[in-house]
């Protein structure tokens, strides 16, 4: 929790400063690349709360691109931003209980539907 302070009421309050992509941001069609301190994901949005992912994780395990929904992001203990796809720093933590190492960078592709 380096940089983020000791107690919960620390968290909470920085962590409305982190580099962030939320998922109420989120449109069908867009892309979310991530890069964690080991691996590379595509997270493409689709529907329902659901996104195809792909890279790290499930690429090692030869199931890439694979449905599955997000539970948020944490700062690699027990306590999850619920309302978020990724952060720089945080961990990323996918519904089927999968977590990245912490997050360097994250960009935002977005979905461009008049072509």
């Amino acid at each position: 929790m380096r940089g983020f302070g000791h107690s919960l009421d620390k968290i909470v309050e920085s962590s409305g400063d982190l580099e962030q992509v939320r998922k109420d941001d989120l449109r069908f069609g867009d892309l979310v690349l991530i890069t964690t301190r080991n691996s590379v994901y595509s997270i493409r949005v689709i529907d329902n709360g659901f996104y195809l992912i792909s890279g790290g994780w499930f690429d090692l395990k030869g199931i890439s691109p694979m449905k599955t929904t997000i539970n948020g992001c944490t700062w690699g203990g027990s306590i999850i931003k619920f309302d978020i796809v990724a952060a720089c720093g945080l961990h990323l933590e996918f519904g089927n209980r999968v977590v990245t190492t912490p997050i360097r960078k994250v960009c935002l592709i977005r979905y461009d539907n008049q072509h």
